[in-house]
């Protein structure tokens, strides 16, 4: 080869293919290696189009351009997974605890851990809502039933479960309706 002459992309490709490689395994990449490969690859060819031999070494070049690419990938897929993982725990959140119907996105606390010892104050509750409210709060927040299972129970439809519920909710943020448990809770 004279001085000054450029190889062919497929002479560079057998001299460096190992360096490929090289950069998967010291990155400690498992997996869908094939995928970092082919990526691997065409940074080499972009590395090769771009080069300049003014600065500096093809070798070290190509190392740079493969190594932080590979790094590149790599956080994305991290961030992309955790995003993943984030999205489907509040999903599985939002469908195990009743909120695919409210408005804002609170989520209800899970009632499984929560021990009334106060009876009155249900009571309390109780004596403030229609009888088929409390049939939801009673299935619902207090014997952690699904809806479903409330509307089987009452021989109604899930909608119909659904509408107490919302209009429970509605009557908990109620500012006088908070007042009146207030009260209670305060004698």
């Amino acid at each position: 080869m004279k001085h000054g002459e450029k190889l062919s992309f497929e002479e560079i490709y057998e001299q460096n293919k190992k360096r490929i490689h090289y950069h998967i395994n010291k990155l400690g990449i498992q997996g869908s290696k094939e995928d970092y490969y082919q990526e691997g690859l065409f940074v080499l060819w972009n590395a090769y189009e771009k080069y300049d031999p003014d600065k500096g070494a093809l070798s070290t070049y190509f190392n740079y351009a493969i190594r932080n690419r590979l790094i590149d990938i790599i956080r994305k897929r991290t961030r992309d997974q955790y995003n993943d993982d984030l999205y489907s725990h509040e999903e599985r959140v939002r469908m195990d605890h009743g909120n695919r119907y409210c408005r804002n996105s609170q989520v209800i606390p899970d009632s499984a851990n929560i021990f009334i010892k106060d009876t009155s104050l249900w009571l309390q509750v109780k004596s403030q809502l229609t009888e088929k409210q409390w049939k939801w709060v009673e299935g619902f927040i207090i014997q952690d039933m699904s809806v479903k299972d409330i509307a089987q129970q009452e021989n109604v439809s899930t909608e119909a479960v659904k509408s107490w519920g919302k209009q429970v909710r509605k009557k908990l943020r109620d500012e006088k309706f908070k007042e009146v448990v207030q009260e209670y809770s305060l004698d």
